[in-house]
């Protein structure tokens, strides 16, 4: 079998920096780390939910959902191109019906604007939403970006 050359990387580039204290603030509902890393005009791409529009309500929607799911999120990895960052996450969480501590997995693709997230598409399958609708990022624009389309 091939060895394969790979490097768990987290750092080394200011996208990364602003990366993590966007997780901390995630992890910490701090209102000043999500103001200080997040474009006023961000939008947040989901499988399994719609796009929230708007720092302000992204802010919102992760106080909510950290109080409910108790969740802690890590950067795991990171790549950076120009002014775009793709990183694999993990999440620790605690899913309401069972009480029971678990981890998911996904990825998330960054766009930048200057020192500010400007954009975030996360993928991840969660088999609590597991859905044929959940095969794609919910109200985002795939034609007018170019990407292939259905048969």
């Amino acid at each position: 079998m091939t060895q394969i050359n790979f490097k768990r990387r987290t750092n080394g580039h200011p996208y990364a920096n602003i990366i993590q204290r966007y997780y901390d603030a995630c992890n910490t509902g701090d209102t000043d780390l999500f103001l200080e890393t997040l474009h006023p005009e961000m939008t947040h791409y989901y499988v399994d939910a719609k796009p929230t529009v708007g720092r302000d309500t992204l802010i919102s929607r992760w106080k909510k959902s950290n109080e409910l799911l108790k969740a802690f999120w890590t950067m795991d990895h990171i790549i950076v191109q120009d002014n775009e960052a793709v990183i694999e996450w993990s999440m620790v969480w605690t899913p309401p019906d069972t009480q029971k501590e678990e981890i998911l997995r996904g990825t998330e693709w960054y766009i930048f604007d200057g020192d500010k997230i400007l954009e975030i598409r996360s993928f991840h399958n969660n088999h609590r939403r597991a859905s044929p609708a959940n095969r794609e990022l919910q109200g985002y624009d795939y034609d007018g970006r170019g990407y292939p389309q259905q048969p």
